[in-house]
């Protein structure tokens, strides 16, 4: 009876320190592997999403910008030489009517 007795305290202490161990060690890894796998799944859906968003924001800046200014600089170029052009020709033209 008194071997009987030790022995089920015995079991019930050593399986309720291996059980602990046991799960300790099988929820650390288990959880360990699905928050790696899960946070990279979202890190990468995130980034994404982010990315894109800035990216076409940024784009869409920095384009109508550029846009702008390559093209307030090429009519400027454009107009000037167009100008000059048609200038000379009116007054040459009016220049041999009446002269």
């Amino acid at each position: 009876i008194y071997l009987s007795i030790y022995l089920s305290i015995y079991l019930s202490i050593y399986l309720s320190i291996y059980l602990s161990i046991y799960l300790s060690i099988y929820l650390s890894i288990y959880l360990s592997i699905y928050l790696s796998i899960y946070l990279s799944i979202y890190l990468s859906i995130y980034l994404s999403i982010y990315l894109s968003i800035y990216l076409s924001i940024y784009l869409s800046i920095y384009l109508s910008i550029y846009l702008s200014i390559y093209l307030s600089i090429y009519l400027s170029i454009y107009l000037s030489i167009y100008l000059s052009i048609i200038l000379l020709i009116y007054l040459s033209i009016y220049l041999s009517i009446y002269l």
